[in-house]
């Protein structure tokens, strides 16, 4: 099994994915914009071959570059794993001829608008969105959807240039943000609960399933600084509070075409109990949530998505073992670390139930936490019940403070 994974070292979490596939015994010919000399030493063990490529983001290139280099040998999958490389893999996967999810199924993943079509067409619940490619068709699109409203990237990932709007004066401010976004999508804004649905999918059916709650909402914790965001794995998936989301995911699935691999979908629960499709991507989710899935069931999700896309197979069990708790802290201030005060006693008191500690050392410059959901770094902790689970993922967000100066 040959196959060509795109950005095998960036985000960090490829290299997991890259190790994953070499495990489940694939031959792995690696696409990068790094030399190979500066490739960790514990990721180049995994690689079969490797090509540097001038702009990785540059897709056309990329493209007729891997088609050069391949030539001759056997390709079996392209994969990525990372949003932005998604459509070159599927470009390169119609080039080569190999089995995959192809270009226009990947585009319903990417295209934010056309996602919410298809899924409409299929009888489900999206937000009412319309798609804008300047102020008047912004402005338009609020006269006809009503306010509040969100405008987020057609193609973005995660919340980034994501933003809540609820008057034509906010919209207007917005959009002055948004100038390097070519186009976006302006949608109804859902109130309610905030959740994940992740899966590893053969031919479109999950293999492992996974639902995780925001708190708050992404949104939220995007326009205020001092919030510690926290997410939580839920261990029951089977209970009536959460069956409808679960119903929606896999629908979605099944209305854009979904075939081998990761998804993350986030959906919301309103007040009323409707469930609402939120967005979706074909690749895994980020900031750890793959290590709290890992956690959740004691499990190698890289390890088992590489032997879905290369085998059709899942090996690991799927029993959920415990809640997983991740919460994301930021330090007050500006500056370097300086001082953290109420994590000794939280671990002394709890450290049994914390399954890793990744808090920035004093001495460490604070990262700018509208760039990173990671922030200054994270608690992960995890425990069979949900409300202990909760209370202390609270405690962490609460109690303990990082201070920068």
């Amino acid at each position: 099994m040959k196959v060509v994974f795109l950005a095998p070292s960036y985000p960090p979490e490829m290299q997991q994915y890259t190790r994953g596939l070499a495990e489940v015994g694939a031959s792995v010919y690696g696409v990068g914009d790094q030399p190979v000399s500066s490739l960790p030493a514990s990721l180049k063990q995994h690689l079969h071959d490797y090509l540097q490529v001038p702009r990785l983001l540059d897709e056309d290139d990329v493209v007729d570059r891997v088609h050069a280099w391949m030539r001759g040998r056997e390709v079996d999958r392209v994969q990525a794993n990372w949003e932005v490389m998604v459509m070159t893999a599927a470009r390169l996967r119609e080039r080569f001829g190999v089995p995959g999810m192809s270009v226009n199924a990947v585009r319903g993943f990417r295209d934010k608008q056309l996602m919410k079509d298809r899924v409409a067409a299929a009888g489900l619940r999206v937000p009412r969105a319309v798609r804008v490619r300047s102020a008047t068709d912004a402005h338009e699109g609020a006269a006809l959807l009503g306010y509040p409203l969100v405008l987020k990237p057609i193609s973005g990932a995660g919340s980034a240039d994501t933003y809540e709007v609820r008057s034509d004066q906010e919209l207007d401010a917005t959009l002055a943000r948004m100038h390097h976004v070519k186009e976006a999508s302006l949608e109804e804004f859902i109130e309610g609960e905030e959740f994940t649905y992740d899966t590893v999918c053969v031919d479109g059916r999950p293999a492992f399933a996974n639902v995780a709650q925001y708190l708050p909402k992404p949104l939220i914790a995007r326009t205020n600084e001092w919030l510690s965001p926290v997410i939580i794995t839920v261990r029951e998936l089977a209970q009536p509070a959460l069956s409808a989301g679960v119903a929606l995911g896999n629908a979605v699935l099944g209305a854009l075409g979904m075939g081998d691999g990761f998804t993350h979908m986030e959906w919301f629960k309103k007040p009323s109990g409707e469930v609402v499709f939120g967005e979706i991507g074909c690749r895994p989710g980020g900031a750890h949530l793959v290590d709290q899935m890992n956690y959740t069931c004691d499990i190698d999700l890289f390890r088992e998505w590489a032997r879905a896309v290369c085998w059709k197979s899942f090996e690991a069990p799927t029993r959920r073992k415990y809640n997983v708790a991740i919460i994301f802290k930021r330090a007050k201030g500006q500056g370097r670390i300086s001082r953290i005060t109420g994590l000794t006693e939280f671990m002394r008191n709890y450290g049994e139930h914390v399954v890793e500690q990744r808090l920035l050392p004093i001495g460490t410059p604070r990262r700018n936490w509208k760039h990173t959901l990671v922030s200054d770094g994270y608690i992960m902790l995890r425990h069979p019940d949900w409300a202990t689970a909760k209370a202390l993922a609270d405690q962490v967000a609460t109690e303990i403070t990082m201070y920068a100066e």
